[in-house]
């Protein structure tokens, strides 16, 4: 039996969000941060104890005995009953806290690619319930440089060195394991899309009510259609939760039935990425070994900064990337 949800499954109950109407006033929220407070306080780093380490060893070791696919593991079949109280603190973070959360201290080099990837899978049946990541239901995605042109428009940028713009994924949440850093360079730029949405307020509330109608977004050929209508933002209840794409956002209009953007489309979109760009809000986030990073895909936008991998093949940057929903 199959223990993750599929594509479409995962993308349906993502964007079923709540809305009320336009938010036309400044929220106020743990997920309203800024990047120099978070600099300045690394509550938001979560370190793995030599206990919680063996614990999930003899999870994987159970694991790996009973199941010969990695998406045939669920939750019961990975008990974890001593770290599942620390689980439930970062999956309360990721729901109506900051939006994201670092665990730090998975022994990846010891364990190696195999056992850190069940591990890492087991770790997010406790959060959530995983998903595929495209039509071809990939479960966990390789995030390293495959030699592709970075140049191309439409190529899958995480299969580049080459830096990524702001976007969010399909799923509730998106999980980063770092099996490898980079030589140098590929921080994680984070910022919280609801600090930037009051900024945006702040300076342009003319444009603010246009991110709550639809804007097409480009499916580069992931699905059946070559577009899909997607509203950017919703608000109920207070909270703001955001979709946003910069790259597919931008390229849907070649699509013959795709209309161009107007002037203040266009205003729209470059204002947001120029405000999620300044330094007074976003975060680089470096990564090593061992680390997850746990992302909100409904209160934080995420991108990725240029870098270069060691001449060693063996040594290049490799994340693997899991997506949730939460549970």
């Amino acid at each position: 039996m199959n223990a993750f949800r599929s594509f479409a499954e995962q993308a349906l109950h993502y964007f079923d969000r709540p809305h009320e109407g336009v938010c036309r006033e400044t929220i106020e929220s743990p997920a309203a941060w800024k990047g120099p407070e978070v600099a300045a306080d690394r509550s938001w780093i979560a370190e793995l104890s030599p206990s919680d380490v063996a614990e999930l060893e003899a999870a994987v070791a159970r694991a790996k005995t009973a199941h010969a696919e990695l998406g045939t593991i669920g939750r019961d079949d990975f008990p974890l009953p001593k770290l599942s109280d620390r689980i439930s603190e970062w999956s309360a973070e990721l729901r109506s806290g900051r939006g994201f959360v670092l665990v730090r201290g998975m022994p990846v080099e010891r364990w190696g690619e195999e056992l850190s990837s069940i591990a890492y899978w087991g770790l997010g049946q406790h959060l959530g319930i995983p998903g595929g990541q495209n039509p071809d239901e990939e479960l966990l995605g390789h995030v390293m440089d495959m030699g592709e042109e970075a140049d191309d428009p439409f190529v899958r940028r995480y299969r580049t060195a080459g830096d990524i713009a702001y976007h969010c994924d399909l799923a509730d949440v998106v999980g980063l394991l770092c099996l490898r850093p980079a030589a140098t360079g590929g921080a994680s730029r984070i910022v919280s899309s609801v600090s930037v949405y009051n900024e945006l307020l702040r300076r342009r509330p003319d444009l603010a009510p246009r991110l709550f109608e639809p804007i097409c977004l480009d499916t580069r050929n992931d699905s059946g259609t070559p577009f899909v209508p997607v509203e950017p933002c919703r608000y109920a209840d207070g909270t703001l939760r955001t979709f946003y794409h910069s790259d597919y956002f931008r390229s849907a209009p070649r699509h013959a039935e795709v209309p161009d953007f107007t002037d203040e489309e266009r205003d729209l979109l470059d204002l947001y990425e120029e405000i999620g760009r300044s330094p007074e809000l976003y975060y680089d986030m470096s990564f090593e070994a061992g680390d997850i990073q746990l992302i909100s895909n409904h209160f934080t936008l995420h991108a990725r900064t240029a870098y270069e991998d060691d001449p060693d093949p063996a040594k290049k940057r490799h994340l693997l990337r899991l997506w949730l929903s939460l549970r």
